[in-house]
Formats: structure tokens, sequence, C-alpha cells
């Protein structure tokens, strides 16, 4: 179960690869589907020789295995399906979105530790200047394809800038500005309100281009002085307080995998 197909058995392996039944993927991804660690993570530890496939130990991270019928373990320790946790945290400014920071700065994760965060992932990022709603999961498959460009799921930001936004330059957001080569587009921006000396503008995003508000103010000649994300999809920030966690209701899950265009499993829900 564990060997590892032959490039010269081409019929066998374009079968394998296309997955017709969802059951025989790579051993990474079958460690990222039952929710382990990343497929990153996986390689490492399958490079590494801590993992076993029916009892024998597996170091070829390409090798391929039957995702429901094979039993895995890491370091001895069986492994299998957990259950699928999604929570949403109000991110404070000055955390790096990052579960370990070389440079000792706090991460989000400080804001986790009255939950098992061991297995969950951000979905996304937020820079460390930035706040608002981040997302965390373990289940991969849906964190991929929200993340996806062809999934069109908008995010949500409330900024604040240091002069009244007019029409003219909201409208260059939304029409593109090119960036160091890039073309950076909002799929929508407006302004919220305004005071003496600075407003508040509201953009959505559908990509997800590093600093990517930041840098198209930036282009204009305008100071980003927050930057706070209040949605995702259909989920809303909402009032949860600055550094609090919550899980997501069923409801919400139900959005974003509908946004997301996946079907509802609920056993994977």
């Amino acid at each position: 179960m564990g060997q590892r197909h032959s490039p010269q058995r081409s019929g066998k392996t374009a079968k394998a690869r296309q997955e017709p039944d969802g059951k025989r993927v790579t051993l990474p991804r079958a460690l990222s589907k039952l929710g382990y660690c990343s497929r990153t993570q996986a390689e490492t530890l399958i490079s590494a020789g801590r993992v076993t496939v029916n009892g024998r130990t597996v170091t070829d991270p390409s090798t391929w295995v039957d995702l429901e019928r094979a039993q895995f373990a890491v370091d001895d320790i069986a492994i299998s399906a957990e259950e699928k946790l999604y929570f949403m945290l109000n991110k404070p400014r000055g955390l790096v979105t990052t579960r370990d920071d070389p440079d000792g700065r706090p991460t989000v994760y400080d804001c986790l530790r009255d939950i098992d965060a061991r297995h969950l992932a951000a979905v996304g990022r937020l820079d460390k200047a930035s706040e608002g709603l981040l997302l965390f999961t373990n289940d991969t498959v849906l964190a991929q394809a929200l993340l996806d460009p062809v999934s069109h799921v908008g995010k949500v930001y409330h900024v604040q800038v240091d002069r009244i936004m007019d029409h003219e330059q909201l409208e260059r957001m939304e029409r593109g500005i090119i960036d160091d080569g890039e073309l950076l587009t909002a799929s929508m921006a407006r302004l919220l309100r305004s005071g003496d000396r600075n407003s508040w503008i509201e953009v959505q995003l559908k990509e997800g281009r590093n600093r990517q508000i930041r840098r198209m103010l930036e282009a204009l000649g305008i100071e980003c002085l927050r930057l706070v994300r209040v949605a995702f999809g259909d989920i809303a920030l909402g009032d949860l307080p600055k550094g609090a966690v919550r899980p997501l209701t069923e409801a919400e899950i139900l959005r974003l995998r509908r946004r997301a265009e996946l079907k509802t499993n609920r056993q994977n829900g």
C-alpha cells in the first residue's frame, strides 16, 4: 500500500493521479486531509522516517496510499481523521501571523492558548500592523478552497487614511493600480466616514497580494493609519473583542463552504 508507482506504468499512474474515487492520495496529502498537519510539514516528517503506513516506515513523500483503508502513525502514535475545527480571532495589531517567529515577536497563536491549536492553521494572513478577522481551521481542503482565486471569496477591510479620499482616488483603486509590475485591484472601494483631517474607507479584495491595500494607497501617495479586516466572505467580525477567539457556528461554516463551492459533508464539517 505504501509502494511508489513506477513512472513507466503510465496507465496505473495516470489513474491514481486522477483520484477517481477520492481514496488514493500521496502520503503528505493523506496526513493533511486527516487534519494532522500541512503537506509541507508532512513531507518533513516522512523524510525524517517518523511516519509509518500499515506498520511500515515510509520515507518517500511521493508514496501513494489508500486514505480510507491504510493505517497511519507518526512516532508510533496512530492518527486518524480529527474533528474539524473552525475559529475566528480578532487579531490585535503587533502580532505576526505565524506559529513560531525566529525573532521572538509575539504571534497570533499567543491568543489561542486556551484552545488546542496544535493542528490549527490560519486561513491566509494579516501583516503585523493589520488587525481584525483571522480564521483558523484544521480543515485544509476548505482553507485551500477559500484562498483559491477562482472561488472569488471576498475579504472586506475598513481602512483609516491620512486624508479625505475623493471619488477619483477610490475609482482608481477599483480600476487597478500598477505597483512593482503587479496590477492591484479592489473589487470595491468606498468612503465610509470622514473627519477634519482623515477618513475611513471600505475596501473589498478578491485577490490576495502581499500588503495589497497598503501598496495601493502608497502608490496614490496616501498613508494608511489603520487597517482592519471586518469580513471574510459572509463571515463578519462583529463585536468580538480584540484578542478574543470564538468557534464558528454551524451556519457560518456552511456559508463558507457554499462560498468556496464545496459540497457540504457533515463528517468533515
